[in-house]
């Protein structure tokens, strides 16, 4: 199945990530550009990349200029994960372009890559949590909070992959259609957030 190879994607991500735990590593994307396996790859790089760029800012002790520098690091990397949803999304329009859709067919209330967005960040969200189970630093009571958690999250990766593969079930068959939304976001966009155009007076 289509979340199968995903899910064991963004672990095969994680664990990469991991080996140097460097937010300045490059991503050693092993996919041929512009297959979706490289797709799923670099999204979930992106993710992680950010995951723990979210940890470093929330450190109390941080440097003001430092962490203003993370925060604009996070923006760009928000606008990245953004453009990589929409080439996700191309990809599956792409490919069922030539179905025929039913005359009562639904859309529905996201897009696949949207789903695989909330997959990909399941995907870290179980790494880091089964990583509070196993340390040795904390009491019993701290790890057995922790497995209740990654017991719900894995069940949420399990029931996520199985919609998506439903969805995409529905819209090879055409009983559901899809449309590819620009996400048109304007904080970075110089013509439409007022407090850049205002400097720019």
């Amino acid at each position: 199945m289509f979340t199968t190879e995903a899910n064991d994607i963004f672990k095969a991500v994680i664990d990469a990530y991991h080996k140097t735990d460097s937010v300045d590593a490059q991503c050693p994307n092993p996919y041929e550009k512009g297959t979706l396996e490289y797709l799923l790859y670099y999204k979930n790089w992106v993710d992680t990349v950010q995951w723990h760029l979210e940890d470093i800012i929330r450190d109390p002790q941080i440097n003001p200029e430092e962490a203003l520098k993370i925060k604009r690091r996070i923006d760009a990397s928000n606008q990245v994960r953004t453009d990589m949803v929409e080439y996700i999304d191309s990809y599956w329009f792409e490919k069922f372009s030539t179905i025929k859709v039913a005359p009562d067919a639904k859309i529905n209330t996201e897009t696949p890559a949207w789903a695989i967005d909330r997959l990909s960040i399941l995907a870290l969200k179980i790494y880091h949590m089964r990583e509070q189970t196993e340390r040795n630093d904390v009491n019993e009571e701290h790890k057995a909070s922790c497995q209740k958690k990654l017991d719900v999250l894995l069940q949420q990766q399990k029931d996520l992959s199985q919609a998506i593969e439903e969805l995409l079930e529905d819209i090879k068959a055409g009983r559901k259609y899809m449309k590819t939304y620009k996400q048109m976001k304007m904080y970075n966009d110089p013509s439409l957030n007022p407090v850049l155009y205002g400097n720019a007076k």
